[in-house]
């Protein structure tokens, strides 16, 4: 599973929601609490557009940790990649592959729980 973070992409946040939008994503964006959470997975597609602040993403399978600031485009190519985040707080647009009311819960996914064609537990 290819996971990418790459910088400079746009210059602020309505930058980032016509880059969601021309990528046919449903953008929204969102303050993000201070957090450190467990691995986990999330069963839908979405680009991660970092307008403040710093986030970090740990892929459990490959132990790659990606530091994300300002101008950040976040993706993986495919949904339930295991991963998680460490932040003392950000602003990102998120553009998600569907309507986000449309999204299960919980968000965060156990990797237990994770179904075979998606890579196991």
């Amino acid at each position: 599973m290819k996971f990418s973070c790459t910088p400079s992409q746009f210059a602020d946040e309505a930058e980032a929601i016509a880059m969601a939008t021309a990528r046919g994503e449903h953008p929204l964006a969102l303050d993000i609490d201070a957090v450190e959470n467990d691995f986990h997975w999330h069963d839908f597609q979405n680009t991660t557009y970092i307008v403040e602040g710093e986030l970090t993403i740990e892929i459990r399978d490959t132990g790659e940790r990606f530091v994300c600031g300002p101008g950040t485009m976040i993706s993986a190519e495919t949904p339930a990649v295991v991963h998680r985040e460490i932040s003392d707080g950000y602003r990102a647009v998120f553009g998600f592959d569907r309507d986000p009311r449309e999204l299960t819960m919980p968000i965060d996914k156990d990797p237990a729980v994770r179904p075979a064609e998606l890579g196991g537990g």
